[in-house]
């Protein structure tokens, strides 16, 4: 009798990895991603300088060049340095964890608003759903970045001055998370509004189960595929978002500068000749933001067999 493959085997020889493997554009995306976020995350060991540390500055290397010893101090940095001494890979390193952080979270927050108020709208019906939808849609009519900063600025002048600094960050995620709700409600509709009249929900019903209970065990599984794709490419737009407000001085503080803020300052110094300042940030942006974004089309594509060429 043949042995039976293993787990890790029969998902190896799965569609989803063969698509992936047949993908040279996912892999190299994914492979920039890994590599982008694992450099944020080991930023501490990584990172020859920790930014943050005022006693690590000396402002007798600030601008120097990439790959070009100090004519004062004789250190080399690799990016450079800014207007402070500080080494610019090590900020990048630091300031991709500002930016990924409030990236994930602000989309774990849309993501958890949009996927309930959904299921709810499309389970429930009536008055309850004409609401909700009726407020999705007045949201729509507005950009999601000029929403995220009316939000910003309502927190943030509610605030304490005392306090706005430590709480940007958390602020910045409730802004970004408030605006981006309404992709995951409508998609999640729609795909209740189908689940929710298939048999095994019937079933459900009839042996008693709460609706909650079949919302959550029920219809929430065979509706994740859609939000699992809204959430990759959202991650790209939220931190896309992040660093627009943050270089518009709305975002992330100078305490915790993130990829916008680095960003805002490097643009200060482009056309006085120090380009590293604001190149390579903007260059670990678009790296980032865009193989994130492409992992989301393959992803779509790979949970959609009707969308496979």
């Amino acid at each position: 009798m043949q042995a039976r493959p293993s787990r890790l085997r029969r998902a190896w020889e799965s569609d989803f990895i063969y698509s992936f493997t047949r993908s040279p554009v996912a892999m190299v995306s994914a492979f920039v991603v890994v590599v982008l976020v694992l450099g944020a995350v080991f930023a501490p060991l990584i990172a020859p300088y920790d930014p943050f540390n005022p006693a690590s500055l000396n402002l007798m290397n600030g601008f120097t060049p990439p790959g070009t010893a100090n004519q004062f101090t004789g250190d080399v940095f690799v990016m450079g340095s800014d207007d402070q001494g500080r080494d610019v890979f090590s900020t990048i390193l630091y300031g991709m964890r500002i930016s990924l952080f409030v990236g994930f979270a602000a989309v774990l927050l849309a993501m958890t608003i949009g996927v309930t108020l959904g299921l709810i709208a499309a389970y429930v019906g009536g008055w309850v759903e004409t609401i909700i939808m009726r407020i999705a849609d007045v949201q729509l009519t507005f950009p999601a970045i000029l929403v995220a900063m009316l939000i910003f600025g309502i927190a943030q002048g509610i605030t304490p001055p005392e306090y706005r600094d430590q709480v940007a960050i958390w602020v910045l995620i409730l802004a970004i998370g408030l605006s981006d709700w309404v992709q995951f409600a409508r998609v999640v509709r729609g795909a209740t509004l189908v689940e929710k009249n298939r048999e095994y929900v019937q079933a459900a019903r009839l042996v008693g189960r709460s609706g909650n209970a079949i919302m959550l065990r029920h219809i929430l599984p065979n509706v994740l595929n859609p939000v699992l794709v809204i959430a990759t490419i959202s991650l790209a737009l939220a931190i896309i978002a992040e660093a627009t407000l943050s270089f518009l001085g709305v975002g992330a503080p100078p305490t915790k500068p993130s990829l916008g803020t680095l960003i805002r300052i490097g643009q200060e110094f482009m056309f006085s000749g120090e380009w590293w300042i604001l190149i390579f940030p903007s260059a670990t942006l678009l790296a980032l933001a865009l193989s994130i974004n492409l992992l989301g089309d393959w992803l779509r594509d790979a949970l959609n067999p009707k969308l496979r060429a």
